[in-house]
């Protein structure tokens, strides 16, 4: 395999769980001197080690609270790992949760410029690309509309329509598919199969098997934490069911 444009190196993210409940900064950061905050360790990833060729498309498996969610987290460097390290090689848009990365006070129009500069989007890019969104979002009559009033469907058209209006290097894509009507994930699924064409790499967590198998040429297995099986769709899936 050619150099990997994703490496994942032993990977642990552990939380502090705090026993007691503070009320304010000021109170916190006393009894933290103090050292009188008890806490327990969480460790929602455990040593995960993978590497992820350029214009593969990975499947990201597990039960909910697995950790699945935390390590796209940390490739996409929202987290920061406790141990170990990411190496990406290209441009990443993640697309994690619903609604990051948008002001609900704004409208969609807006929000579109929002969130295209956080993705490194430049202005003058998305300008041009305006028209493009509208139509693959379907949200014409909406988007003079604060997206507060937005259902998830409506979010969810939004960010997917802004994150792949740009052919990046790597897309993620955390559970985005699993809202909106089944036309719209059909539409959203054409797309992905685009971006792979063109290269684009793909980490995918989809709780929808079929989206998998459809969508990826392999798929990681994640269980409390800990990476159980990498290998064909087909096999993981098999695994999985044992659980």
């Amino acid at each position: 395999m050619n150099e990997p444009i994703i490496e994942v190196n032993d990977v642990s993210v552990m939380f502090r769980l705090y026993r007691e409940r503070v009320d304010g900064i000021k109170e916190f950061v006393i009894k933290k001197i103090k050292n009188q905050i008890a806490y327990d360790e969480f460790w929602a990833l455990k040593d995960i080690h993978f590497y992820v060729g350029r214009g593969e498309a990975i499947g990201l498996v597990g039960r909910n609270g697995s950790g699945k969610s935390t390590l796209l987290k940390t490739i996409a460097g929202v987290l920061k790992p406790t141990r170990g390290n990411v190496k990406i090689r290209g441009t990443v848009a993640p697309m994690i949760e619903l609604g990051a990365g948008f002001d609900m006070e704004l409208t969609a129009a807006e929000n579109v410029f929002l969130n295209g500069a956080i993705l490194g989007y430049p202005r003058e890019m998305l300008e041009e690309n305006m028209e493009k969104i509208i139509e693959f979002s379907e949200l014409r009559d909406f988007m003079d509309v604060p997206i507060k009033n937005f259902s998830s469907g409506m979010f969810a058209r939004l960010g997917f329509a802004v994150a792949t209006i740009y052919t990046p290097d790597i897309l993620i894509v955390d559970e985005i598919l699993s809202v909106g009507d089944w036309q719209f994930q059909e539409k959203c699924q054409r797309r992905i199969h685009e971006m792979l064409e063109q290269g684009t790499t793909l980490l995918f967590v989809s709780h929808s098997m079929e989206q998998v198998k459809s969508i990826c040429n392999r798929a990681i297995l994640i269980n409390h934490g800990e990476m159980m099986l990498d290998d064909s769709v087909d096999k993981v899936w098999e695994r999985y069911n044992q659980l």
